[in-house]
C-alpha cells in the first residue's frame, strides 16, 4: 500500500472512520492503539477535530465521540443522495419539455451548488455541471431558496455577495419570488439562456434544495415549466419530509 501524501489528513479520516464504526465513545489510548498512531499525534489530531466540532471530548469519561459537525455532514449526504435519485426522472421529463437542461441544487453559504443535471437531446452545454458553484443571487435556484430564508441569514448571504444593490431592494425582489412560488433569471448565467426554479422545502419550511430548468430565451412556456417543477418539488417534499 502506498504511503499517504498527506499523513495528517489521512489519520484524521481514520480517526473519524473508527469513531463512526464504534457504538460508544473511545479513549485516546484506544484510538492510538487501534490505529497505530504516535501518542502526541493522536492528541494533537483529536484537539483539532474537537476545535472544529467533528468530535467531542467527554471529559468525565475521558473518551471521544463524533461531534455535531460530523452529524451535519452525514445528514447532508443522506439527504442529497436520495434526492438525486428521486429527482432524476422528473428532471428528465422537465428538461425534455423545455428542450433544455434541468437541475437539482442546494445552498452552500452564499453559493448555489449543482448536485445533478439532466439535458434534453440537443440541449446546449452549460456552465451548470455537477459540482459547479455560482453566486446564489445570480441563479434562479439560488434566488428561490434565499427567498425562504429568515432575514438574518439572507442578510449574511447578501453581505457576502458583494452586490451593488441595496439589501432592501434585494429583499423585496426575493419576497415577490416567495409569494409567487418560483424565481427566474434571464441571461445572468449564460448568454441566450433563461431559467425558472422552485424550492424543495423541508419539514420546517426551509429550503432543502431547488429544482430548475434552463432553456433558450423565449423558447418555452414558463407556466407549464413552473407547474411541472412545482409538482416535482411537492413530490420530493412529501417523500422526504412528510409534507404536502
Amino acid at each position: 500500500m502506498n504511503s499517504p501524501q498527506v499523513p495528517a489528513a489521512h489519520n484524521v479520516l481514520r480517526i473519524l472512520a473508527l469513531l463512526s464504526a464504534s457504538d460508544v465513545p473511545l479513549s485516546a489510548t484506544r484510538i492510538q492503539r487501534e490505529l497505530g498512531l504516535p501518542r502526541s499525534s493522536t492528541y494533537h489530531l483529536l484537539r483539532e477535530l474537537e476545535d472544529s466540532g467533528f468530535v467531542v471530548h467527554l471529559s468525565q469519561a475521558g473518551t471521544y465521540g463524533l461531534g455535531l459537525a460530523s452529524y451535519r455532514m452525514a445528514q447532508a449526504y443522506t439527504t442529497q443522495q436520495p434526492l438525486v435519485r428521486l429527482a432524476t426522472a422528473p428532471l428528465a421529463r422537465i428538461a425534455e419539455l423545455a428542450g433544455g437542461s434541468a437541475h437539482l441544487t442546494r445552498l452552500a453559504g452564499a453559493e448555489t451548488v449543482y448536485l445533478h443535471e439532466v439535458r434534453a437531446p440537443g440541449a446546449a452545454s452549460l456552465v451548470t455541471e455537477v459540482g459547479v458553484r455560482l453566486p446564489s443571487l445570480s441563479t434562479a435556484s439560488g434566488r428561490i431558496m434565499l427567498a425562504h430564508l429568515p432575514e438574518p441569514e439572507l442578510r449574511a448571504v447578501f453581505n457576502a455577495s458583494g452586490s451593488r444593490r441595496s439589501f432592501r431592494e434585494c429583499k423585496e425582489e426575493l419576497h415577490a419570488y416567495r409569494r409567487q412560488g418560483w424565481a427566474t433569471e434571464s441571461q445572468d448565467v449564460s448568454r441566450g439562456q433563461e431559467s425558472v426554479a422552485v424550492a424543495v422545502l423541508d419539514h420546517l419550511s426551509r429550503p432543502a434544495a431547488a429544482l430548475a430548468v434552463t432553456y433558450p430565451v423565449g423558447s418555452a412556456d414558463e407556466r407549464k415549466l413552473t407547474s411541472a417543477l412545482a409538482d416535482a418539488a411537492a413530490h420530493l417534499r412529501a417523500h422526504f419530509f412528510g409534507q404536502l
